[in-house]
């Protein structure tokens, strides 16, 4: 009797092994070949009658269906005269009707649904039934990081490929374009810059060499071409907060607008809007978008300047015409969204205004959001006092981390006033002499280069 029940319970246990929902011989295939992922399996169902209430059952173990694109957990079940549905569940987290947890059991058995009605059956899968998630996992190398995420600008996917996965590059390109319904290109950004506009080259991996994209953001639709500009959906929320600050009547000025995530919602706000953007594709966009989300341009100004003499031309210009206003209330914001090297330009701002006259009435209150990259072992705090070349900490308002961009690198914003002290050049604050010793960061970024 012992050697009896012990035989039974050795032939559960073989007969129970665990199945793992993974394709299988793929590992290292470097170019796809979509009849390798065709994989035969015994799945464990549920058998349904045809008077029984399948929509009550269903909902009582749903959490253990066996979920597969292209696949229906729930189907006929044909050549059976007694039960006419089966539920496919995972065979992952079911093997056995004893694996199913007592109170769901109890739930089934309401519905005359018990052991009994537990069996297996053979499913075939195919390439069409994984996702690209599980594909990469059973292809790619083990052991080390794989695709960890992308960003979606319209109908581009853009990757930023570690170098032990540029060999797997077109497959991954493939995969994607054959999982992701509303992607028509992929492109892996290289290591590639180009300093004079500060946007990246590209490879293209899978799907259409079409780059012009519509997206929309803040209730703004923005059209450029991706090959050409910088965008980063990573920063919606970003431009959100700032547009938050914003009160209709008030001024921005945008020293890297790009094309116009700033800008075009801070027009559409009624704010008097500055925007300008060295390079010569993102001011084309950036007019464009100005123009196809109706923008009064009775209070948008465009430039294809440098940052610096958008600074000491238009700004300064602005500052002299504005302050014998007494009548102006409202509020200048400044956006500095180039954070690799955006602290290059703050010191333009010193000493900006040399004419005691247009400052002796100068009342208005202006606000810089500059954006920097901190390292691990830097402040931002400490960069902006060297930048300026004297100690700005009494008028910093906030210092914000936006987003982290390494394990070793962040992405943050440092809010300050400018002020009369700082336009005039801030004679009575402590002078800046001997930088602490760390380093500006101002070292070009692949990841994030020119964000705007």
């Amino acid at each position: 009797m012992i050697f009896r029940g012990w035989c039974a319970y050795f032939f559960r246990m073989t007969t129970t092994k665990k199945v793992y929902l993974t394709p299988i011989g793929v590992r290292g295939m470097t170019v796809l070949d979509r009849d390798k992922f065709l994989r035969n399996l015994m799945v464990p169902i549920l058998k349904v009658a045809e008077n029984t209430n399948l929509s009550k059952v269903t909902q009582s173990c749903r959490s253990f269906f066996l979920k597969l694109d292209n696949f229906k957990p729930v189907q006929d079940l044909a050549g059976d005269e007694l039960f006419k549905k089966c539920i496919y569940l995972n065979p992952e987290k079911i093997s056995d009707w004893t694996d199913i947890p007592e109170e769901t059991c109890t739930a089934l058995k309401a519905y005359e649904i018990d052991e009994n009605n537990f069996d297996s059956r053979e499913v075939e899968l195919c390439y069409e039934n994984w996702s690209y998630e599980t594909i990469f996992k059973a292809v790619l190398p083990e052991g080390k990081e794989g695709v960890s995420g992308f960003s979606q600008i319209g109908h581009i996917i853009h990757l930023n490929l570690r170098d032990h996965l540029l060999d797997y590059r077109q497959l991954i390109g493939q995969v994607l374009l054959d999982k992701l319904k509303t992607c028509r290109t992929v492109i892996n950004k290289d290591n590639v810059i180009d300093n004079t506009y500060r946007n990246f080259s590209m490879e293209l991996l899978a799907g259409e060499e079409n780059y012009i994209v519509t997206v929309k953001e803040n209730r703004c639709n923005f059209k450029f071409d991706f090959s050409k500009v910088y965008w980063n959906p990573r920063l919606c929320k970003e431009h959100e907060r700032i547009l938050d600050f914003l009160e209709e009547g008030d001024t921005l000025f945008d020293v890297f607008a790009g094309v116009g995530p700033f800008s075009i919602p801070a027009a559409k706000r009624n704010c008097t809007v500055f925007a300008n953007d060295l390079n010569p594709e993102s001011y084309n966009w950036l007019n464009h978008n100005a123009k196809y989300n109706k923008v009064d341009m009775n209070h948008f100004q465009s430039f294809n300047l440098d940052g610096k003499d958008f600074i000491c031309n238009i700004f300064k210009e602005h500052i002299i015409q504005t302050c014998p206003n007494e009548d102006n209330k409202s509020k200048i914001h400044i956006t500095m969204n180039l954070p690799a090297l955006a602290l290059d330009f703050v010191k333009y701002f010193k000493g900006l205004i040399s004419d005691a006259n247009v400052m002796a009435d100068f009342d208005i209150e202006i606000i810089v959001y500059v954006y920097c990259f901190v390292v691990e072992g830097n402040d931002a705090m400490d960069m902006l006092n060297i930048s300026m070349g004297c100690d700005m900490k009494k008028y910093v308002i906030d210092i914000f981390n936006v987003r982290n961009v390494s394990p070793k690198k962040d992405m943050m914003r440092v809010t300050f006033k400018l002020t009369k002290e700082v336009l005039c050049g801030i004679k009575d604050c402590d002078v800046v002499s001997e930088p602490p010793a760390k380093k500006l960061c101002v070292d070009v970024d692949n990841t994030d280069k020119n964000i705007s």
